[in-house]
């Protein structure tokens, strides 16, 4: 049974084959697209006291999937992420602070096409659990809102009926199983 435990102390890494980054994009005004990233590592070092704890974590910029090969084409271009020169969107931070038994907020920053800016992530502690293998795991979920357009990424089309093709703000939601680094 999961309980509301913290990890201990350690060096903690995320298992991408458990775990998401995706998000969420407004699209003609009216609808939303999601994607995600396939490619993405990361590590948790939890501290003592707790709200002394880092994370640091890097996405393959190139590893974007909406489902859709020709906008994904265009994300991975110079109007959007530019990975052939930005190959890496990383997010780093140094402490957090409770909100209440499962909630805490996360302050870091988030580097995307070479630009650095700071983002709380809302997260919510899942728990922790012992597998049938006899190894922990826990599990958290986060979340922010960013401007993609102060990160650089201001590519967009104006809509005859009003409005643009791409929303400027991006809702990001991640979600990571951890074990203790081997």
């Amino acid at each position: 049974m999961s309980t509301l435990t913290l990890p201990t102390t350690g060096t903690w890494v995320i298992e991408a084959s458990h775990s998401s980054v995706e998000f969420v994009a407004k699209h003609l005004v009216v609808a939303k697209v999601r994607g995600r990233f396939a490619s993405f590592s990361g590590t948790v070092e939890v501290a003592d006291p707790i709200e002394s704890s880092s994370v640091e974590v890097t996405i393959e910029a190139g590893s974007i999937s909406t489902n859709d090969e020709q906008r994904d084409a265009h994300l991975v271009s110079a109007d959007f992420l530019d990975t052939g020169t930005f190959p890496a969107l990383t997010f780093r931070s140094r402490g957090g602070a409770r909100r209440d038994g499962k909630r805490w907020t996360v302050p870091g920053e988030l580097t995307i096409r070479d630009v650095t800016k700071p983002v709380d992530l809302e997260v919510e502690v899942l728990g922790s659990v012992t597998d049938p293998w006899g190894n922990t795991k826990a599990g958290f979920s986060a979340t922010t809102e960013i401007d993609r357009e102060e990160f650089g990424i201001t590519w967009n089309q104006a809509l005859e009926a009003g409005g643009v093709l791409v929303g400027k703000t991006v809702r990001i939601e991640i979600d990571v199983q951890l074990a203790p680094k081997a």
